[in-house]
Formats: structure tokens, sequence, C-alpha cells
């Protein structure tokens, strides 16, 4: 068995996650650290960053070290009628980090589901986006939209695409002051550009904001809030619930995501640690005619969380001097590693160095 107070945080969570997802029929899934540069330089748009690391392989072919895992998850799989392929996975990510603007190797866990979905499908990655940020923290928030939604209201506002690119963001960004304000200079209708303006302002839980939806769509996008409602109607009854809020301001990349969208926040981390939603366009961009919907966690961002006590570096530190007889702290090392304790023989004390006891050669043991 794992000693799990021997791993970091990331680490832990990575077990943690595996065993809840495994219980779902998630099977593990490995790939290679790269791919294909090309793969990248296509789907930018879908990628954290779109900067990545390349290089040349033996054979001549541009590569690049991997900065997303879903790209290569989709590209390598097949279409298969009326099956779901179910897959978790922990790898490591390369990507510029967004605090230090330097390239970092991240590790990365989450899940996939590709295939023949339906309305269970979406309820139970939902579901075990929640359960996994419970893992993490009781502290957090699921937050959930849906694009079907916010597209039948952009394309009531606008029939340009450059200018419904323009109202999302300023969606996204809850920007009422200035959506209305180019809702305005773009001739868009006072009704349509309210009902934008409403629509961005509707955050809360599920319960109390499915009725003011409702009243709001007033036939637009009815199949995406049907979805939502039916959603909410499972999720309602599983534990943790209360944390569960809809959030129709949240907007990821409208040119792979179609339909439901979420994303899962820490107490004490800066930013969303999960993301995840319903990528059908991305499958269609790469050739595939299945759904999907899947979520990644940045373990990274789990150094944001309050620590817990570190561990001791050792049960026992060793100090010996430098003439000692080798044999003599082989021996005394042997001795206490069969009292099954962790011994760092050392000829002085390393700074910061944490140990529960401290025995010097040819003396008796005290306690620190």
């Amino acid at each position: 068995m794992t000693d799990e107070g021997l791993l970091k945080s990331e680490e832990r969570a990575v077990y943690a996650l595996r065993r809840l997802y495994r219980r779902y029929g998630y099977l593990p899934y490995q790939m290679s650290k790269f791919e294909e540069y090309e793969l990248y330089v296509q789907n930018k748009d879908f990628l954290i960053s779109d900067r990545v690391i390349p290089f040349t392989d033996t054979n001549g072919r541009l590569m690049a070290l991997k900065p997303d895992v879903t790209l290569s998850i989709v590209k390598n799989g097949e279409d298969r009628p009326g099956c779901k392929q179910k897959l978790s996975y922990n790898e490591n990510v390369y990507r510029v980090d967004r605090k230090s603007g330097q390239y970092r190797e991240l590790m990365q866990a989450g899940l996939e589901c590709i295939g023949d979905l339906d309305g269970y499908d979406f309820f139970e990655a939902v579901s075990l986006a929640a359960k996994s940020l419970a893992l993490l923290s009781p502290d957090y928030v699921l937050e959930l939209s849906h694009l079907g939604l916010l597209n039948a209201f952009l394309e009531e506002a606008a029939g340009d695409e450059t200018l419904r690119r323009r109202l999302a963001a300023l969606v996204a960004g809850k920007n009422l002051h200035d959506l209305r304000r180019l809702c305005q200079a773009s001739g868009v209708g006072a009704d349509a550009a309210e009902r934008l303006c409403a629509l961005a302002g509707l955050s809360g839980s599920p319960a109390e904001v499915l009725p003011r939806l409702r009243a709001l769509c007033d036939g637009a996008g009815a199949e995406a809030l049907a979805e939502l409602e039916a959603l909410w109607a499972l999720l309602s009854k599983e534990e943790g619930a209360e944390k569960i809020r809809l959030d129709l301001s949240l907007v990821s990349d409208m040119n792979y995501y179609n339909g439901l969208v979420f994303k899962g926040f820490l107490k004490g981390v800066y930013e969303s640690v999960l993301s995840g939603g319903q990528y059908d366009k991305l499958l269609r961009k790469l050739g595939r005619r299945s759904r999907a919907v899947g979520f990644a966690i940045y373990l990274n961002l789990l150094e944001g969380l309050e620590r817990r006590p570190r561990a001791l570096d050792a049960d026992v530190l060793l100090l010996y001097s430098p003439g000692a007889d080798p044999a003599a702290v082989a021996a005394q090392v042997r001795r206490l590693t069969e009292a099954g304790k962790s011994v760092s023989a050392q000829k002085a004390v390393p700074p910061r160095f944490r140990y529960g006891e401290l025995v010097r050669l040819e003396e008796e043991a005290s306690p620190c």
C-alpha cells in the first residue's frame, strides 16, 4: 500500500481521483509525452496556451511536447456506434505558466467520455466533477452554464459572427455597461439587448435561477433549457448539491464547446482548478462523429491550498564524525531501519531538516 504521508498534495490527489473514476468505469489512459506539432497548430484555439515546445524527431518530423491531453485522446480514438469510451488520466503537460510566463511541466488529471452519449453521461460527468472537487477540499463551488442558451440569445441579437463574438466576450466579463453600449452602437434591438444583459447577470443556485431563466427565454434556446432542467433534476438529489451554481456568463471557446460547460473553484486558489464541458465541435473538426464531454483538473494549482504540516524528513537523524568507521555507520543504520524507522545518516544537521530523534554514533538515542 502507498504511504500517503510521503506524497505531495498533487500526488495524493491523483491517487484519490483515480480510485473515484475507476468506480464509475473510467479506465486509465496513458499516452506519449509528445504529438506531431501540426495537431496543436491546427487546434490552437482549444489550448489554454497556444505556445508549445517543438523539436525535430530523428525521422525529420516536427513534434511538440504535449500541452494538452484531450486532443491526443480524440485524435487517437475511433467511433463505435452504440458504444462509449470512458477514460481517465493523470499526465504531465508542458505549457507556459500564467504567473511566471515560463514553460513548466504541470500535472493534470481528468476524464473523457466519448461516443453515443445521452443525458445520463452528462450528469455523470458533472457529478464526478463535483465529487472530484470535494476530494480536494470541502470548500468548493461548481459553476454550470449551457452555450446553447447563449448562442440562441446571440443569434437573436446579431447576424454578424464577429459582432456575436464581441458580445460573447462582454457577457463572459459581465460587462453590462459596455454590452449595452455595443448593442446600441451596432443597431441591436432594445428587447434583444436587454435579454442578453439579463442572461449575463443570471447567477445563483439552480433552484432560484432556472425559473427566472425559463421566463427570460420565452422559447429561445428551449432545447438547451430543457437539458439544464433535466440535469438539475438529477444533480439536486446528489450530496453537495448546494455547492452547485448556475452562471450564464460562463463562456468557453465556442469554436469547440457546443453545450454544457462548467468550472470548479476551491477556496484559497485564485483561479478555476477544474474546467470542462461538451466538446462535440472539436470531434467534428478532427473528423469524428461522436459526442464528447470531459474535464481537466490542474493539479499544480493545489499549491495555493492551505498545506498540512510538513512531514518529517526522517524518523532518525544519525550523526557520525568524519573519521567514523563506515561499517559502524552501516551497522547502526541497519539496526534502526530494521526497527521500522527511516534514517538519514549525516555528518552535520542539514538546514531546515525535520527529524523525530537524534542519534549520535556510539551514543544513546535522545528525543529531539
